[in-house]
């Protein structure tokens, strides 16, 4: 091992950068450490990317592939590709990869054949469907990682049933909680209710956040134009804020799906205003996994707009509720939510701010 801990930290997609924030952290508050910050490029565009950096104050990364866009194959390749010489070359005694795309397998990847080992953040999250991408990802990294770091207690279930080693699984919390409680206080002083006439002084008035990305909801014109037939009845009811990721809203202009007046598409935020919207909004349909953990924590009924999920934390002991994808079945879910009907969830075991204390210690306790 190298004089200091030399630790690589791994980024591909946007929702890594709210998980890798508070590891760099805690990192960087112990000297013995030298961790290395490593973006894929997976998520090449600035509104899905510095905004995030700016905003959490992760530093810049010391090393940048550009991958960029592609298919599945295409990216889990060029990574490969370019990630092997810089381990080969930077020798680094341990890789942190979080979450499930496909930057996460191909770095453990390349790391495992090199014989560097691997701590995994978000194991053991399964859904149980092999046609998601992210599915195949999370069961073949948590294969190869060393260290396993579970956000509740299935997942530990799940690791063993694998064949996984208990020795090697460690319960230690969520680490996007840790960036919600952190920054919470600034998103909520965050002006995005004023720019969206949402807020006048202290006063919000209701209204709902609706995010869509995932390819089984957004690729197909009817699933498309079904959903949002869906939320186009809900928004009779209350506003409807929809930051559209880059993906959907190509697919929107497309299709040239019409929408109700009261569905406010708008381009996609950055991480403080999006958790500000987030803590007023009075219901949240999203098919994003990161949304259901940060509506849990944040005590707001979220309908996870899918037929699965890999959070089932969320709907056991949160706020959150799996409608899948069947209109008549989104339409009365939210209507009970807005007439005050909806189910009140309680805060998860460990999420309590304090992951990625536990992460670091546990490197520090374990690595030679």
């Amino acid at each position: 091992m190298s004089e200091r801990l030399k630790i690589f930290n791994i980024v591909g997609a946007r929702p890594n950068l709210p998980k890798i924030a508070p590891l760099l952290r805690e990192m960087q508050r112990h000297p013995e450490i030298e961790p290395i910050l490593v973006h894929t490029g997976q998520h090449y565009d600035d509104k899905l990317s510095e905004i995030f950096f700016h905003q959490m104050a992760i530093p810049a990364p010391h090393v940048n592939l550009d991958v960029g866009s592609g298919s599945h194959g295409f990216q889990t390749a060029e990574v490969l590709k370019r990630i092997e010489p810089l381990l080969i070359e930077q020798k680094p005694d341990i890789v942190v990869v979080v979450g499930d795309v496909n930057s996460t397998i191909a770095v453990s990847l390349a790391a495992a054949k090199l014989g560097i080992r691997i701590a995994h953040v978000e194991a053991g999250l399964r859904s149980f469907d092999r046609s998601m991408p992210e599915e195949i990802n999370r069961i073949l990294t948590d294969t190869l990682a060393d260290y396993l770091f579970v956000t509740e207690e299935d997942a530990v279930g799940h690791l063993l049933k694998e064949g996984r080693p208990r020795e090697a699984i460690h319960f230690v919390g969520n680490v996007m909680i840790d960036s919600l409680r952190l920054f919470l206080p600034l998103a909520q002083d965050s002006s995005i209710g004023q720019e969206l006439n949402l807020r006048v002084a202290d006063n919000w008035c209701r209204f709902a956040v609706l995010t869509l990305h995932r390819p089984s909801n957004v690729d197909s014109p009817e699933r498309l134009a079904h959903l949002l037939s869906a939320v186009d009845s809900v928004a009779n009811e209350v506003p409807i804020i929809f930051p559209a990721h880059p993906r959907t809203s190509q697919r929107l202009t497309s299709s040239r799906i019409e929408h109700h007046r009261n569905l406010r598409i708008i381009p996609p935020l950055g991480y403080v205003d999006f958790l500000g919207l987030l803590s007023k909004a009075s219901l949240v349909m999203t098919d994003s996994g990161g949304i259901q953990e940060e509506t849990t924590a944040l005590g707001v009924p979220c309908l996870t707009l899918r037929e699965n999920t890999e959070r089932p934390i969320t709907i056991s002991q949160g706020t959150n509720l799996l409608v899948g994808t069947n209109r008549d079945k989104i339409v009365a879910a939210a209507t009970t939510i807005l007439a005050g009907k909806g189910k009140t969830g309680l805060l998860p075991h460990l999420w309590d701010g304090h992951a990625s204390e536990r992460i670091v210690d546990i490197l520090l306790r374990n690595l030679p």
